[in-house]
């Protein structure tokens, strides 16, 4: 986790912007690399208070005036200096965090949308299909596939999110999307290669950019498979090969949970020295009526990312299975 007294990241708010909220216009002051490609490389922050979906109340307003975000940025950072007082001593104790630990960013997005969604136009994710809502209601059935899993009896590993047992990260994705804390991406690059590596516990992806096909269908992955390649200034990186023992969402950070089937499209494009515009399309029939389209801006950081050294040696896991046996001999002596 980077350090707590760190200078705040400061978004960057672009003229060229259409009223999708997509950059129209890309300044040529963007580093290449020797090979004459967009240099992507660096660390690039994606916390933010702009939320995934637009809010009931903003249905239809897509994008704030300058003035409606400092006050929406105002409440928010009040809201979160009250939480932060109201029960500190209680979460030191109880609590996996107090409130420390939260970054969730100081500013919304540069172009000032009111969600990171930006198709469909209305800011919300798509309906869930019959079959999504069937597996969204009733108990949570193990093994879990969320990554987060909030208010579930524990009764062995099983019920555990994926991110709890330290699998996979709640929110380094595949599609990465801004959280509590850790929202940060270091991408490194070559030739032949991109790794995008993300904070949160220790996801790294190597992504070929040299056109060779995807893995067999029978071969399925946590991260899924990625491939990468150049369309003009814009790294895009397809990923199929989902695993049906995971999913990118969560309580935390969509509802529906996607399946093995979900196809994945990620767009990364340099669109000045210290603005990095990630976008990603998800489709998968078999939770969304339709494909659904994100925009996340990226602030450029001149930190360094520290391990988040998340390992199955904690305690977490061994006290929590711990309590469940205990409980059940209590029962037992009623």
């Amino acid at each position: 986790m980077q350090i707590k007294w760190r200078t705040p990241f400061v978004a960057i708010c672009l003229a060229a912007v259409t009223t999708g909220g997509v950059f129209a216009q890309r300044p040529p002051a963007a580093p290449r690399t020797p090979d004459g490609r967009p240099d992507l490389q660096g660390v690039w922050s994606f916390a933010t208070l702009t939320p995934l979906e637009r809010p009931r109340e903003l249905a239809d307003k897509a994008v704030l005036t300058a003035e409606e975000a400092a006050a929406y940025e105002k409440v928010q950072l009040e809201r979160q200096n009250k939480d932060a007082r109201s029960g500190q001593a209680r979460q030191d104790v109880e609590g996996a965090y107090n409130n420390f630990w939260w970054d969730y960013g100081t500013k919304v997005v540069g172009t000032r949308r009111t969600s990171l969604i930006v198709d469909p136009p209305d800011g919300r994710m798509p309906a869930l299909t019959p079959e999504a809502q069937k597996r969204t209601t009733g108990p949570r059935r193990p093994p879990i596939t969320e990554r987060v899993v909030l208010g579930a009896v524990v009764d062995g590993p099983e019920h555990l999110g994926l991110s709890e047992r330290c699998i996979v990260g709640f929110s380094s994705g595949p599609p990465i999307l801004s959280n509590a804390y850790n929202n940060n991406l270091q991408i490194l690059q070559t030739r032949d290669y991109a790794v995008l590596h993300t904070e949160m516990i220790h996801e790294a992806r190597v992504v070929p950019l040299d056109g060779r096909p995807h893995l067999p269908q029978g071969m399925r992955l946590w991260l899924g498979d990625s491939r990468g390649r150049w369309d003009k200034d814009t790294l895009v990186v397809e990923t199929t090969n989902f695993t049906d023992k995971s999913s990118f969402s969560g309580s935390i950070i969509a509802r529906g949970g996607s399946t093995a089937a979900m196809h994945l499209v990620e767009r990364f494009t340099r669109v000045d020295n210290d603005t990095l515009l990630y976008e990603f399309t998800v489709n998968d029939p078999a939770t969304w009526v339709r494909p659904w389209t994100v925009q996340l801006p990226m602030t450029r950081s001149s930190e360094p990312i520290y391990e988040y050294a998340c390992h199955e040696g904690n305690y977490s896991m061994p006290n929590m299975l711990k309590g469940a046996r205990a409980a059940e001999q209590a029962q037992d002596l009623k």
